[in-house]
C-alpha cells in the first residue's frame, strides 16, 4: 500500500500471533521503543505528527487496532472487555522482539494501555494517558467507584452509539454539511472549536476506516427494561467499553508500577463529568427523554472516576503526574502539539530503560 506520510515515517504489515497488524513506525529500529495506541472512531495516523517529531534515539510504534484501519479484520469479543485490543498489542510487541516498552494511549487507548498494565505489568517502561477513558468503561455507572446505574448496565454498549454518525461512516461521507457527520463530529468534539487541523482529510479518511458491523463499530444491540432502553451486547467496540466488560481499579495494585503521565484537555467534551457521550448527562440537559434523575441514572464522572484509582495507584506506592491544558479538547497531542511533545518526551527521558 502507498501512503503519503511525514518525512521520517514509514508502515508496515506485522504478522502477530493473534492479527496481521498496520503500523507506522519512526525513528531508528533499536531505539527505545514506544507504543502508542489510538482511540474509538480514528487510527494509528492520529500519531503521526508525534512519531514524525520524536527525539533522537527513540523508536515510535503506533498500530491500528482490530476493528480499525488497515489491520487484519478480526471480530472484536465484548465479554473479554479491551483485552482483544491489549493482547493483540502484547503480541505485537512479542512480533517486534520488545520484551517492553513505554506505552502511550489516548481515550479508549488509554484504558487498552491500563488493561496491558494489570496483565502484563512487567512489560510497561512507562504509561503515558491521554484524554484516557474511566476505568470503568463508558456509561452506565455513578460516583467516583464506579457503581453501576443498572444490573444490566443500561446506557452502555453499542446502542449508545448515533445510528446517523454510524451510517455517515458506511457511506463514506466526507462532508461538512450535517452534525452526524465525521468531519463535523470531529471538529465539534475531538477538537475544542474554533481549532482545525492542517491534516483535517487524512484524519477523516482514518475515521472512515473504522470496520462497521456488529463484530465492529458500534456492535450487536440489546434492549433494556432500564432507563434509556439500550444495554450492552456481546460483541462489538462499543459493548467491549460498556462496564459490564470493563473494570480497571485492579491497576491500582499492579507490581511493578509504572510511572504514570496523565495529560487531559480542559475542554474535553467526551471524557469529561459532564460528557457530552454519556446519555445521563444528555437526559439530565433534556437532550434524551425520561432521565429518571441522579438516583437512577446519575452522570458518570468519568475524570474524577479515573483520578480516584490513580489516587489509589499512588496510595499503593506508585506515582502519576497530571497535566490539564487550558483551551484544549479531547485530543491533546493534535491540538496542543508543542506543549503535548515536550510533556511527553520529558518523562519518556526522565524514564529511560
Amino acid at each position: 500500500m502507498t501512503l503519503d506520510l511525514l518525512p521520517g515515517v514509514q508502515s508496515a504489515i506485522v504478522p502477530t500471533s493473534r492479527v496481521e497488524t498496520f503500523v507506522i513506525t519512526g525513528g531508528p529500529g533499536d531505539g527505545e521503543p514506544v507504543l502508542f495506541v489510538h482511540g474509538n472512531v480514528s487510527a494509528a495516523r492520529f500519531w503521526e505528527e508525534t512519531l514524525a517529531a520524536l527525539p533522537a534515539g527513540y523508536r515510535g510504534i503506533a498500530p491500528d487496532l482490530r476493528g480499525y484501519g488497515r489491520t487484519e479484520a478480526a471480530p472484536v469479543d465484548a465479554t473479554r472487555g479491551l483485552r482483544d485490543w491489549s493482547d493483540d498489542v502484547v503480541a505485537l510487541m512479542d512480533a517486534l522482539g520488545m520484551d517492553s516498552a513505554h506505552l502511550v494511549g489516548w481515550s479508549m487507548g488509554g484504558g487498552i494501555v491500563m488493561q496491558l498494565a494489570i496483565d502484563h505489568p512487567e512489560r510497561v517502561r512507562s504509561l503515558t494517558l491521554v484524554s484516557a477513558m474511566s476505568p470503568y468503561g463508558f456509561g452506565g455507572t455513578g460516583g467516583v467507584e464506579g457503581v453501576a446505574n443498572s444490573e444490566d448496565h443500561a446506557g452502555s454498549g453499542a446502542g449508545t452509539a448515533s445510528p446517523a454518525f454510524v451510517q455517515r461512516i458506511a457511506d463514506r461521507d466526507t462532508s461538512a454539511d450535517d452534525a452526524n457527520s465525521p468531519r463535523i463530529v470531529m471538529n465539534s468534539y475531538y477538537f475544542k472549536p474554533p481549532f482545525t487541523s492542517p491534516r483535517e482529510d487524512v484524519f477523516v479518511e482514518e475515521m472512515l476506516s473504522t470496520r462497521l458491523g456488529d463484530d465492529h463499530y458500534p456492535g450487536d444491540m440489546a434492549a433494556s427494561e432500564n432507563w434509556p432502553g439500550v444495554g450492552p451486547g456481546a460483541r462489538g467496540i462499543n459493548n467491549a467499553l460498556s462496564p459490564r466488560y470493563v473494570n480497571l481499579r485492579a491497576f491500582a495494585g499492579i507490581r511493578p508500577q509504572p510511572p504514570v503521565l496523565w495529560v487531559r484537555g480542559a475542554d474535553d467534551q467526551i471524557v469529561s463529568d459532564t460528557s457530552l457521550f454519556d446519555l445521563a448527562f444528555l437526559g439530565q440537559l433534556g437532550a434524551v427523554p425520561g432521565w429518571p434523575g441522579d438516583e437512577v441514572a446519575p452522570v458518570q464522572p468519568m475524570v474524577s472516576q479515573l483520578r480516584g484509582v490513580l489516587d489509589a495507584y499512588t496510595a499503593a506506592g506508585g506515582r502519576y503526574t497530571e497535566i490539564v491544558l487550558p483551551d484544549t479538547g479531547h485530543s491533546p497531542h493534535v491540538e496542543r502539539p508543542q506543549e503535548f511533545r515536550e510533556a511527553l518526551f520529558n518523562f519518556l527521558a526522565e524514564n529511560e530503560a
